[in-house]
């Protein structure tokens, strides 16, 4: 597996070895002792799998302490962009958000780190799995606009469908002036 950095500490593309050939190909989704010796997570205590037709944006979503997920995200089938906002108080990254393409063709994986809103637009219709490093709890429940003016994240799509909850999300600003992240 090759790790790849991106802008925001802590958060990385994982690209595995894929071996291919005529009959089709294989890799490692996940191997704990390769986790391990690259300083990332190796227990996960719950998968998630969600489908989304194009045109989808979900997010952006995160679990409040103490029950923050840290999270390995991968496209089973489709491609999406994922966007993830640096929510760590202290953070020289904080507000800043980073977005990276995963599909299914290049079979890339990105580990987001808790203290990270995450969304993802559906570029195509998409299956999206996720391993979380904590089980959800509805009490902890939280997010941010998606398109909040203050954070301006191109999603590259102009009429997304988003669900009447992720329209209603607090703004940047909201959510941290409640949460007191400054």
């Amino acid at each position: 597996m090759q790790i790849i950095p991106t802008a925001i500490a802590g958060l990385v593309e994982v690209q595995p070895r894929v071996f291919a050939d005529e009959r089709g190909y294989f890799f490692e989704l996940f191997n704990d002792k390769v986790f391990e010796k690259l300083d990332l997570p190796t227990q996960f205590p719950q998968d998630n799998q969600s489908f989304s037709k194009k045109g989808v944006i979900r997010g952006l979503h995160l679990q409040l302490p103490p029950y923050e997920q840290g999270k390995l995200v991968k496209v089973m089938t489709g491609k999406v962009l994922d966007v993830v906002v640096d929510l760590r108080p202290g953070s020289a990254t904080f507000g800043q958000h980073e977005k990276v393409l995963l599909s299914s063709e290049k079979n890339n994986l990105l580990w987001v780190p808790e203290g990270f809103a995450h969304g993802f637009v559906a570029l195509e219709d998409s299956i999206f799995y996720y391993k979380c490093t904590n089980n959800y709890n509805k009490q902890a429940e939280s997010g941010i606009r998606w398109n909040d003016p203050d954070l301006n994240i191109d999603w590259g799509i102009k009429e997304p469908l988003v669900s009447e909850k992720d329209q209603e999300l607090p703004s940047f600003k909201e959510f941290v002036s409640k949460w007191s992240l400054i």
